[in-house]
């Protein structure tokens, strides 16, 4: 069985971790990492499903993506995986691409499980609400504004607020749809932890999210996938 995220690259061809060769580059999901970024959400998944794929690294330039990431796609941001002829972009889109063909049913509630729309609010607030915030937000402090600007405040209070709804339900549940892990929680992960990175938030005055991290932090399969893809990184985990 191939182990799942353990395939490298030797010439154009693909190892298992016992040696064995299994396939071309162009045959096997493979996804293009780019350091700290959204695209760890893809190791993670794959990871979480156990399910077999290849994985490239690249290292930032020296913020944005290299010129050969972004050849990879038009958008030319992560995350990207390529498999077989397609070519595919976008978080949730790959997610959802993912679990339709690999996933088994897995890390999505069926649509008559109570936590189906939890499920379906929480996957689509990670980069539909609260990412979108913290990327303005991160702009608007690289532009050194007066601590009163309008636009500042009122984006800073936004920000605060997405982070008062994540604690109100890492508060009540275990997980973003409820008892389950579900791929809610994926989509959620790297706002709430390595975007961190690009724009600190203070979690003191969040207990319920702070244990949430805990749990996350504790799961096997996250620890693998960030070992593999940003090996050294310190999780922000708190």
């Amino acid at each position: 069985m191939l182990c799942a995220g353990a395939v490298h690259n030797a010439g154009n061809f693909r190892f298992d971790c016992a040696g064995e060769r299994v396939g071309a580059w162009d045959s096997m999901l493979t996804v293009h990492h780019l350091g700290k970024s959204q695209s760890e959400r893809i190791v993670w998944l794959c990871e979480e499903l156990e399910i077999p794929y290849a994985l490239k690294l690249y290292a930032r330039a020296p913020l944005l993506a290299p010129p050969d990431y972004k050849a990879l796609h038009p958008i030319g941001t992560a995350p990207v995986i390529t498999d077989g002829d397609l070519v595919l972009a976008e978080s949730g889109a790959i997610a959802q691409y993912i679990m339709a063909r690999y996933g088994g049913g897995r890390l999505a509630p069926a649509g008559d499980d109570p936590g189906f729309a939890p499920y379906l609010f929480w996957f689509h607030f990670a980069n539909g609400t609260l990412q979108a915030i913290m990327g303005r937000c991160m702009i608007l402090n690289r532009l050194k504004l007066a601590p009163d600007d309008p636009v500042l405040v009122a984006q800073r209070a936004r920000l605060d607020l997405a982070f008062d709804l994540v604690e109100a339900r890492t508060g009540e549940a275990r997980w973003f749809a409820g008892d389950d892990f579900t791929a809610a929680d994926i989509m959620m992960g790297f706002s709430l932890t390595t975007m961190r990175y690009f724009l600190p938030y203070d979690l003191t005055r969040l207990p319920g999210l702070r244990a949430y991290l805990k749990r996350i932090g504790e799961r096997p399969a996250y620890r693998r996938a960030m070992q593999k893809g940003d090996p050294g990184m310190v999780l922000l985990l708190e």
